[in-house]
C-alpha cells in the first residue's frame, strides 16, 4: 500500500510501539495537519505544492497495516487524513471514522480514473457523497531472485507451497495481501464472494505456504534487505520491491502472468471526522499528491500507479511499459482486486492468518 510501508526509505523510528490509543508521530513538522499514513510516504516529493504553500510538510503517523490503523482511530487517536486502501474503506465509513470530502476543493477531482471511481463501495455512495479520495494503485505479485529461481518454476502460484521453496520463501503479515494469495491460488477472482468451503481451501493453502516461509515481512525495507542479503528467494511482494532490489542490483523480477494472475490494490486519502487540524490545510495536502506532475515520481520510484488519470497520460510511454502499467485493460482481466469485503469474513480472515503464523 508502501517506502517501508509500500517502498523503500527511512523509517525514522516508526510505528512498532503505538500504544491503544496513541500513534508514533515519526516526523513532526506543521502541526497543523496530521497524516496517519504508511511509513515512507512522507517524502516530500509527493507533496511539493503543500510545502510551496505552507512551508513544511504535515505531521506525518505511521501504521504497519489498516486493522492497526483502524484500531488506533477507533481508540482515539486524532489525526486529519489517513491513508487506507481499498478492501478498507467501506469498513471505516461504516464506523463512523470518517466524514464526506468537498470534491469542489480537491483539484482534479474528474481527472480521477473513471474505472476506480466506479468501483462499488470505493469512492463514493449511493446519495452522491465523496469518502475517499483514490491514489495510488499496483499489484501484489510473485517476486524472485532470477539468478536462483528459474521462471519455468514459478509459472503458477502453487510455487509458494511447494516444497522445494523450503525456507526460502516471504509473504507479507497482511491478511489482505495473504488471502488475496491465496483465492488466486484456489481459482477465486472475487473475493467478495468467497464461500465456506472456499475459505477452508484458501487457509490450507496458506497453512501449506506457511512450512515454506522464512519471514512473514512487514514493510518493503523488510522483504528488500531479506531478498538482498540472500535469506529470501520467493516473495509476494509490492510493485516497490522488484524496483528497489534491481536499483540496489540485485538480479529480481515480478512475475505478474502466472497462471492464477496478481491481485490489483487502490489506496488513497481519507478525512476523518473528529480531524482536530486545519480543513484549510488537509485540502492543499489533497491538491498536492493529487498533482499530475506527481505521477511521473510515484511510476518509476516506487513502481506504482497513479489514480489520477491525466497524470497517467503524461508519463513516458516507455516507462509505462517498463513498470507493466502500459496494457491496464489487458493484466485487469487477471487480477484479483482487492474490494471491501464483508466484515463478518473479514474478521474471520484475521483470526484465521494469526492461527495459521503461529502453527495452528
Amino acid at each position: 500500500m508502501k517506502k517501508s510501508g509500500r517502498h523503500l526509505g527511512i523509517i525514522l523510528g516508526a510505528a512498532a510501539a503505538l500504544s491503544a490509543a496513541v500513534a508514533t508521530i515519526a516526523i513532526a513538522a506543521d502541526k497543523d495537519l496530521i497524516v496517519f499514513d504508511w511509513a515512507g510516504y512522507e517524502e516530500p516529493s509527493f507533496h511539493p505544492g503543500y510545502v510551496a504553500k505552507n512551508g513544511e510538510s504535515p505531521t506525518f503517523a505511521f501504521f504497519g497495516d489498516e486493522d492497526e490503523a483502524f484500531e488506533k482511530v477507533r481508540s482515539g487517536f486524532k489525526s486529519d487524513l489517513g491513508h487506507p486502501c481499498s478492501q478498507s474503506v467501506k469498513k471505516w465509513r461504516e464506523a463512523g471514522l470518517l466524514q464526506p470530502l468537498d470534491m469542489t476543493k480537491i483539484a482534479g477531482w474528474n481527472d480521477l480514473a473513471p474505472n476506480i471511481m466506479a468501483m462499488k463501495d470505493l469512492a463514493t455512495t449511493a446519495d452522491g457523497k465523496a469518502w475517499f479520495m483514490p491514489w495510488d494503485w499496483g499489484n501484489t505479485s510473485l517476486t524472485y531472485n532470477t539468478d536462483k529461481v528459474d521462471a519455468k518454476d514459478v509459472q503458477s502460484l502453487k510455487a509458494f507451497a511447494d516444497p522445494k521453496f523450503k525456507d526460502r520463501v516471504s509473504i507479507g503479515d497482511n491478511v489482505d495481501d495473504a488471502y488475496a494469495l491465496a483465492s488466486l491460488a484456489i481459482g477465486l477472482k472475487d473475493w467478495t464472494q468467497m464461500t465456506d468451503d472456499q475459505f477452508k481451501q484458501a487457509s490450507d493453502f496458506l497453512r501449506q505456504v506457511h512450512k515454506n516461509v522464512r519471514l512473514y515481512w512487514t514493510d518493503t525495507t523488510e522483504i528488500v534487505q531479506a531478498m538482498g542479503g540472500g535469506e529470501v528467494d520467493l516473495a509476494w511482494a509490492w510493485n516497490d520491491a522488484a524496483t528497489q532490489l534491481t536499483l540496489a542490483g540485485t538480479p529480481a523480477a515480478r512475475k505478474p502472468d502466472t497462471d492464477e494472475g496478481n491481485s490489483t490494490w487502490v489506496c488513497g486519502y481519507v478525512r476523518f471526522k473528529d480531524a482536530p487540524g486545519s480543513e484549510a490545510k488537509a485540502y492543499d495536502f489533497l491538491n498536492a499528491v493529487n498533482d499530475p506532475e506527481i505521477a511521473t515520481y510515484m511510476v518509476n520510484d516506487w513502481g506504482y500507479g497513479m489514480a489520477n488519470a491525466r497524470g497517467m497520460a503524461s508519463v513516458d510511454p516507455k516507462l509505462l511499459e517498463e513498470k507493466g502499467y502500459a496494457n491496464n485493460d489487458k493484466s485487469a482481466e487477471n487480477t484479483l482486486f482487492q474490494s471491501p469485503l464483508p466484515n463478518e469474513l473479514k474478521a474471520k480472515m484475521i483470526a484465521e492468518f494469526e492461527k495459521i503464523k503461529a502453527g495452528y
